[in-house]
């Protein structure tokens, strides 16, 4: 007979036993994908996939990045179905390379989907080896991305492999049965991101307009503007441009116009934000972007005022220029505005129109809109310098941005209007008062007795003459 242990003989523990081992040993086996490869079981990695090779490996910086993004279980179920290559940047191109607003844009808890399309853009659901490159001859190779967007891969006369517009550093840096990572110089940055983020850096002053068909009230009288007559499209406007402008710098801002303006023929809004997003991927005017943009409301009147019809160059100082500006300079309410409107003719100007004024006419005064301030240009050393003395300024970045309405000349100064010295006259008058004496005034006949008086000895007498 078998012992019995606790009532269940030997034989049934031996039986239960193998059973569990033989479940155990065909759950642990992996499972193999349509390429042969054994990747994951569930929702277990495999310790050999190349996602754990990514986690483990010296580019930290994207797997943090892959971790914020929550993408684990969706790169995971891609590894599952295929082999996958992933296009991984070097660590200084998102430490330092990358620009600091927009690694601030990306971890925003309301920008996950932009995170996630950024790092799903690296990512091909197939196995592309260095050797899978086109040759130099061949037509780039187009590949479907993660993010259902494209990626071209490129090689160069010079034998350089490009994957979009990055160079391949490390081809095959790491390689696993189910993927491939690349090294490559930069961030790959999709266009769907690139207008997101554009969207959403800071313009949302200028992006509010009121609906169609609300009312507008007139700035100079205060009351509700009357329907305009029909203006054929491309019509000078009616009114001169300081008419146009709101009453005072941030104190009434101007309305901003329904789209298309209210002649319904130039959208000056969106021509605005392109201009200063030129400005923004030119480089080294962000301060005055900042200024347009976040300090002052002059972005939205000078929106509208383009849909009106009226045409504006701006004279934009630098980031080095604009840093040296004082506390005092900037302190004084409006004072920003006040810079800025000084910065803006309202006439359509270009490097080349205002280069051919100044060598045919010697010098230029050109109407700002800080009424009645000019802006005094002349030639100096082949360029263009406005103003004078130690307040000039030199044309640095001729033709940023020449299309529309708008132009936009980039200086390496802040101009200021000089300022108006005391009327002389009022100094005379100051040097000219006359002091009182405390001697009586005498006449001419009260003098001419006191010499007789004199001669004769006699002028003591009288204290008139004394």
């Amino acid at each position: 007979m078998d012992s019995h242990i606790y009532g269940v003989s030997e034989k049934t523990i031996l039986l239960f036993t193998l059973l569990c081992f033989s479940v155990a040993s065909i759950s642990a086996l992996p499972h193999q994908n349509r390429t042969g490869n054994s990747t994951v079981t569930g929702q277990m990695i495999n310790s050999n996939s190349v996602l754990v090779a990514l986690l483990d490996s010296h580019y930290t910086e994207l797997a943090e990045l892959v971790e914020k993004a929550l993408l684990l279980q969706t790169l995971e179920e891609a590894v599952g179905k295929h082999n996958i290559t992933i296009f991984a940047p070097k660590n200084e191109a998102l430490e330092r390379q990358l620009d600091p607003e927009f690694k601030r844009f990306l971890l925003e808890p309301g920008n996950l989907k932009s995170l996630q399309t950024l790092l799903l853009f690296h990512i091909i659901p197939q196995r592309v080896g260095s050797n899978d490159w086109p040759g130099h001859k061949s037509n780039p190779t187009r590949h479907t991305t993660l993010c259902n967007d494209h990626l071209h891969l490129i090689t160069k006369n010079s034998g350089k492999k490009l994957v979009g517009a990055a160079v391949l550093t490390r081809p095959d840096d790491v390689t696993r049965p189910d993927g491939v990572i690349h090294g490559i110089e930069r961030l790959l940055v999709p266009q769907s991101v690139q207008e997101d983020f554009n969207r959403r850096r800071n313009l949302r002053s200028i992006s509010a307009v009121l609906p169609e068909g609300a009312p507008e009230v007139d700035p100079r009288t205060h009351r509700l503007k009357k329907p305009e007559p029909p203006v054929r499209a491309g019509s000078p406007p009616a009114l001169p441009v300081y008419d146009a402008m709101s009453p005072g710098p941030s104190l009434a801002p101007a309305p901003a116009p329904g789209p298309g303006g209210p002649h319904h023929h130039f959208d000056g809004e969106s021509q605005v934000k392109d201009f200063i997003q030129t400005l923004l991927h030119y480089g080294g005017y962000n301060e005055m972007a900042d200024i347009l943009v976040n300090l002052t409301s002059l972005a939205t009147e000078m929106g509208r005022l383009v849909s009106e019809g009226y045409v504006l160059t701006v004279l934009a100082p630098n980031d080095e220029a604009m840093a040296k500006l004082t506390t005092d300079q900037l302190s004084e309410p409006g004072a920003p505005e006040q810079i800025i409107y000084y910065h803006i003719i309202p006439e359509y100007q270009t490097e080349e129109s205002m280069y051919n004024a100044v060598r045919r006419f010697g010098k230029i005064g050109y109407d700002t809109l800080r009424l009645p301030h000019k802006v005094v240009a002349q030639e100096a050393d082949g360029s263009v310098k406005f103003g004078s003395g130690d307040g000039s300024a030199y044309l640095f970045d001729p033709d940023i941005y020449t299309a529309g309405r708008i132009s936009v000349q980039g200086v390496d100064g802040v101009l200021f209007p000089e300022v108006e010295k005391e009327s002389t006259s009022v100094k005379k008058s100051v040097s000219s008062v006359k002091v009182a004496t405390t001697t009586p005034r005498r006449g001419k006949l009260m003098e001419v007795a006191c010499r007789m008086l004199g001669s004769l000895g006699q002028d003591s007498h009288f204290t008139t003459c004394q």
